[in-house]
């Protein structure tokens, strides 16, 4: 949270209470949330926020790198690493238990980058979703079989 204050204050822009709660609750969810899980979790602590709203505020964050949106799920997820805008961010998603884990590489930064440069394209947001099976299913898994 307190990146997300010190980034609006060095823009001149304002963490409002909803945004706040929003990146709050996703910071405290391990898994990408979509804008109607999002509005069920703010409700608890006070009106319903109508869903225009909540995507205004999911908007805003992932405008200002706070939240990066998982686009085979259309849902977001928090930012926890303090990484550029136009970084590439890769997203591992477990099929087993919905965690999302995010990696950077500058080594494949730079070689991703440069190949599109080579055939003349600009990445708008560079974003790739890996879906494999995190340690801790992985672990069950295998935990299982052993018990069979």
């Amino acid at each position: 949270m307190a990146v997300a204050e010190a980034r609006c204050l060095e823009r001149g822009q304002r963490l409002t209470p909803l945004r706040r709660k929003v990146l709050a609750a996703l910071l405290a969810s391990h898994k990408p949330l979509g804008a109607y899980e999002l509005i069920e979790r703010l409700a608890p602590s006070g009106a319903r926020p109508a869903p225009i709203t909540a995507y205004r505020a999911l908007e805003f964050l992932r405008s200002n790198g706070l939240v990066h949106r998982i686009a085979s799920r259309n849902a977001f997820i928090a930012c926890i690493h303090n990484h550029a805008a136009g970084d590439l961010v890769v997203f591992l998603i477990c099929d087993g238990c919905g965690v999302v884990g995010e990696a950077s590489s500058p080594q494949v930064t730079a070689t991703l980058s440069s190949a599109a440069r080579g055939v003349g394209f600009t990445p708008k947001a560079p974003v790739i979703e890996i879906t494999g099976v995190c340690t801790h299913c992985a672990g069950a898994a295998d935990r299982a079989r052993g018990t069979q």
